[in-house]
């Protein structure tokens, strides 16, 4: 094998370098071509940077799994079922206290509480800017249009009281021409 090695290839090379995937030989090659390629260098810092993270990340992802295992039970799997209705107020004094005691004792049970809560506050908020904003508010506007559609449809009472006038007058002088035959 040549003992130089062009950019290109190092580069490729750089993942498999990095986790010590070369045979010896090629490893020194790669060395070889870093100790004199600033460009190169700077992509195998960088590379090296980012699967150094990934694995830090990787690892903590890993720990917090173990950690919210042991939140993983019934009473948990209760608390997150009524979350949603304990926030809204739609639960019993006594299901209420239960949701409250297992927030305090459980820190992921806490720290979800929390979350909702700034959930909830977020889209209150987003909701009311938005409304402000509105030039044209079409929930009152339809109210209104509903209104108006009411109203059309109602007869008015004077035609009503009219309507039957005439029908009563209309009833009673048939009435009096078959009385009159």
């Amino acid at each position: 094998m040549q003992n130089k090695l062009n950019c290109n290839q190092v580069i490729t090379l750089l993942t498999f370098y990095i986790e010590n995937k070369l045979d010896r030989d090629l490893s020194k090659c790669v060395q070889e071509h870093l100790n004199i390629c600033p460009h190169c260098m700077e992509k195998y810092m960088k590379l090296r940077r980012i699967l150094e993270n990934f694995q830090e990340i990787k690892t903590k992802i890993t720990e917090e799994e173990e950690d919210t295992e042991q939140y993983n039970n019934p009473q948990y799997q209760r608390f997150k079922a009524n979350l949603s209705a304990y926030i809204d107020n739609e639960l019993s004094d006594n299901e209420n206290l239960k949701i409250k005691k297992i927030a305090i004792s459980n820190p992921l049970a806490r720290k979800d509480l929390e979350d909702f809560y700034s959930f909830k506050q977020l889209l209150n908020s987003s909701f009311n800017r938005t409304k402000n904003e509105l030039k044209y508010d079409f929930s009152k506007k339809t109210l209104e249009q509903i209104r108006s559609d009411r109203n059309k449809k109602r007869i008015n009472p004077f035609y009503k009281i009219a309507g039957i006038f005439t029908a009563a007058l209309i009833v009673v002088i048939g009435l009096i021409n078959m009385l009159n035959f």
